[in-house]
């Protein structure tokens, strides 16, 4: 730490002689041939060109000096020398250091190592650090301090910058790919008077001009399906939703979403669209990894063989810290679908279903060694084996299909079987992505279903939503993507704090 301030102390001095000789350390505007990578792109010797960046490193060969500048899109060498800058320059350049923005103009060249490179004919200070950066090759050791200064980690972290990068490409091909279908993009109130849609905790709040306690939503769900009731067939939302639960590998209170309904499908086509979207996000994937490869970024891809059919399927890579391949999930189509109560019988018996209550309690705790709640209902118990046993274990793509109806209280009733409801949970890599369904239209069933789930909290029922169905809603098929959980897939991430920029943390003392 004394270290440290010493370094903070010497930047500090060497900002007020900048000010004292009447330069800015902050800077003004600076006009650029392009960013780093589109310059890169169109290098050729002996022409002129102003780049942009933070300097990365710095080569001290006495009077000449090598830097790397580095941009959101790549990194260049300069040249410099004091003969080419003249004395006033150079004193300017004694003053900067790793972490400063300047802006260069020069010419190109290429040197003997075959390296692009810019000999610097002048420069300007665009902005002045006062706080080291981590070191390069080391970065931020401390995990949290990754998550609440993700700007550093960015900086030094190359695999850490590719995931968001990837994250960036999975929410832009995501609406790509509904648009392209025929869907459209729409936005739904966050703060909401009941949050339904789900059985979550959610966050309260109060609306003082209208004198009404709010909660920020839970779910995006009925409000989209206000808007099939309003003549729209096929809509979208990309957006976040808020639960104040628990933080964990997989939780985070504030995660996006991705909700999609449409009208007169059912959970079936539903569950071919979304299989054929993350084949398609993961060539997008993919190409990221090949074009990155070919710039020369370091790094390894985290889908390495490219194409979603029989010949060619799909694999994601999940590696350790150490870079070793841990598990490889294949997305080779079609991917298998599965009635849940057929998977409970191949883990927990073929007579699992003829048990009474008390005897699928006892076989959970004594044979399975679950954690068996008492307040469990019968059904619950059930779910905790599937939890445990079937989903936790999963790794390739596994759609489970024809659900108990008590777990998805907005599923249309399957029609064979009236126990139980036509959806879909996708589960990979052992964590739910999406559940899909053919939507509950029947708004007399559908209250039924909503006085069960809410059981006394009556004034919890969205009588708002259960109006807009009696108005008439089409059948259609639902469908939601934990987006967050989408991205920790295809980047082989193991934390949801590694995708998301600024996971919530407790506030640091200071």
């Amino acid at each position: 730490m004394e270290d440290e301030n010493e370094l903070i102390a010497l930047r500090r001095k060497k900002l007020e002689t900048l000010r004292a000789k009447g330069i800015d350390p902050f800077g003004t505007t600076f006009d650029v041939s392009g960013s780093i990578a589109e310059v890169r792109a169109l290098f050729k010797e002996a022409e002129i060109f102003r780049v942009a960046g933070r300097i990365t490193a710095h080569r001290d060969m006495g009077k000449s000096h090598f830097l790397d500048l580095r941009d959101a899109t790549g990194r260049i060498q300069i040249y410099l020398h004091a003969k080419e800058v003249g004395p006033e320059l150079f004193d300017l350049f004694r003053l900067l250091d790793i972490g400063d923005f300047i802006g260069v103009e020069g010419t190109s060249f290429v040197t003997k190592s075959g390296e692009p490179t810019i000999k610097v004919q002048t420069f300007q200070l665009l902005a002045k650090t006062l706080r080291p950066l981590p070191e390069k090759w080391h970065g931020l050791q401390d995990i949290e301090a990754r998550y609440r200064q993700r700007y550093l980690d960015l900086l030094t972290n190359e695999h850490s910058r590719t995931v968001f990068e990837k994250r960036i490409v999975i929410i832009r091909e995501t609406r790509r790919f509904f648009e392209d279908r025929g869907f459209v993009e729409v936005e739904t109130p966050i703060l909401q008077t009941i949050a339904g849609g789900a059985a979550a905790q959610p966050f309260q709040t109060h609306h003082n001009a209208l004198g009404i306690d709010l909660y920020l939503r839970i779910a995006l769900e009925l409000y989209l399906k206000r808007l099939l009731v309003g003549g729209f067939n096929k809509v979208f939302e990309i957006n976040r939703n808020f639960r104040n639960e628990g933080i964990s590998r997989k939780h985070n209170p504030e995660f996006t979403m991705l909700e999609a309904y449409w009208a007169y499908a059912d959970f079936e086509k539903v569950a071919n669209l979304v299989e054929e979207l993350i084949c398609y996000l993961a060539e997008k994937i993919h190409a990221l990894d090949l074009a990155k490869m070919e710039a020369g970024a370091p790094g390894r891809p985290s889908v390495p063989i490219a194409g979603a059919r029989e010949s060619s399927p799909l694999q994601i890579a999940h590696r350790d810290a150490d870079g070793h391949i841990t598990r490889t999930i294949n997305l080779k189509r079609p991917w298998r679908r599965v009635r849940y109560r057929d998977l409970v019988r191949e883990v927990a018996g073929k007579d699992w279903f003829e048990l009474s209550p008390d005897q699928r309690r006892e076989r959970a705790m004594n044979e399975f060694k679950l954690e068996i709640l008492p307040q469990l209902a019968d059904f619950e118990v059930t779910q905790h084996v599937f939890e445990k046993l079937i989903e936790e274990k999963t790794i390739d793509p596994l759609f489970v299909t024809h659900c108990p109806k008590e777990l998805v209280p907005l599923a249309k009733q399957n029609v064979e079987d009236n126990s139980l409801v036509d959806v879909f949970e996708l589960v990979i890599n052992g964590v739910e992505i999406a559940p899909g369904y053919s939507e509950l239209n029947d708004p007399i069933v559908q209250r039924q279903r909503l006085e069960e789930q809410a059981g006394e909290e009556k004034q919890n029922i969205d009588e708002e939503f259960l109006l807009a169905l009696e108005h008439g809603m089409p059948p259609a098929g639902g469908v939601g993507i934990g987006m967050d959980r989408l991205t920790m897939l295809l980047t082989g991430a193991e934390s949801i704090r590694d995708v998301v920029l600024f996971p919530l943390l407790r506030p640091r003392k200071l």
